[in-house]
């Protein structure tokens, strides 16, 4: 009996101690990702693409607010925003702020069910078996975030088509509203993108794989997304447990090969939801992408184009 009391003991211990460092320390250990890819088309230059998604942003998260700002340090060609910024309905303020300068890159962005609404408590095991079932809080005051995003230029992709010019390369990207509420509408922006782009650039927030289907049977070379939080709980050696959506946990966050030609790169995202302040095996993150040129067939490169080397450094 008293083997079974100190097992216990020792059992219940090793929780506490896992969900103080889950909630504590890994939710707020802000890191870098850095990747390359190569999706441009042969020829072109390298453009430096800073990927943010998931801040669910509180006013309070001071912490939060100052890693983001000094992201603009980074000075990347381009900011892709892929939603769920807010999770307070005063929360404007913080994200625009914390964004800072990195408002005065080009950007494009696509909002989530965290921008239309604030989060509510939900049952954990519904991530895992009952994955359908929605639960949304009081709505969030998206429209003045949208407005903020818009004054200081950066573009709204949701349900539209654009063709523009970063860093000396034309860009054709289009956007779907979050496959995650069925608000997207594929049929609004279908059609293959502009031959002549450098690259072709399709954004969503949750990387459901009737959308990823549409936009690589389109021809996109690249799909970003969000929304799974990277897993948020991980297991050592497994990796993410559950993805919050239809994707596959293997492609829960970072680039993946999606069909024959379409990269598929997935952010683990900044915040979590208020009512699930952990992260573990999973820490927060924004990914700066070096876009580089497809190599051409046959050469050494070629043989390898695909394979990413990401690596992580704190900031």
């Amino acid at each position: 009996m008293s083997h079974l009391k100190n097992t216990a003991a020792i059992a219940a211990g090793t929780l506490a101690a896992g969900i103080g460092y889950a909630s504590l320390i890994e939710r707020n250990a802000f890191a870098l990702r850095e990747v390359t890819m190569p999706v441009l088309t042969p020829g072109s230059t390298p453009l430096r693409v800073l990927h943010l998604s998931d801040l669910h942003m509180l006013p309070r998260q001071r912490r939060k607010q100052a890693w983001l700002r000094e992201l603009a340090t980074l000075a990347p060609d381009f900011v892709v925003n892929t939603g769920d910024n807010l999770s307070h309905q005063k929360a404007v303020p913080a994200v625009v702020q914390a964004l800072g300068d990195l408002l005065s890159v080009p950007g494009v962005f696509v909002f989530g069910s965290n921008d239309y609404f604030a989060p509510k408590p939900k049952n954990p095991t519904n991530y895992l078996f009952n994955k359908k079932r929605r639960i949304h809080g009081d709505p969030l005051p998206w429209q003045d975030l949208r407005a903020a995003f818009t004054e200081r230029g950066w573009l709204d992709m949701t349900h539209t088509r654009r063709e523009f010019d970063v860093a000396g390369l034309r860009i054709a990207a289009a956007g779907v509203d979050d496959p995650h509420l069925k608000r997207d509408r594929y049929e609004t922006i279908a059609g293959a993108p502009s031959p002549t782009a450098n690259l072709s650039l399709g954004v969503t927030h949750s990387p459901e794989p009737w959308v990823l289907d549409r936009f690589a049977a389109d021809g996109y070379q690249l799909v970003m997304a969000g929304h799974t939080h990277g897993g948020q709980l991980c297991l050592p050696f497994y990796g993410a447990v559950a993805t919050n959506c239809e994707l596959d946990r293997t492609r829960a966050k970072g680039p993946s090969q999606w069909g024959a030609d379409m990269k598929l790169h997935v952010s683990a995202g900044i915040g979590t939801s208020p009512y699930a302040p952990v992260r573990f095996c999973c820490r927060p993150e924004a990914t700066l992408l070096t876009l580089v040129a497809t190599p051409t067939k046959g050469s050494v490169l070629g043989r390898r184009a695909g394979q990413a080397h990401p690596t992580v450094s704190a900031r």
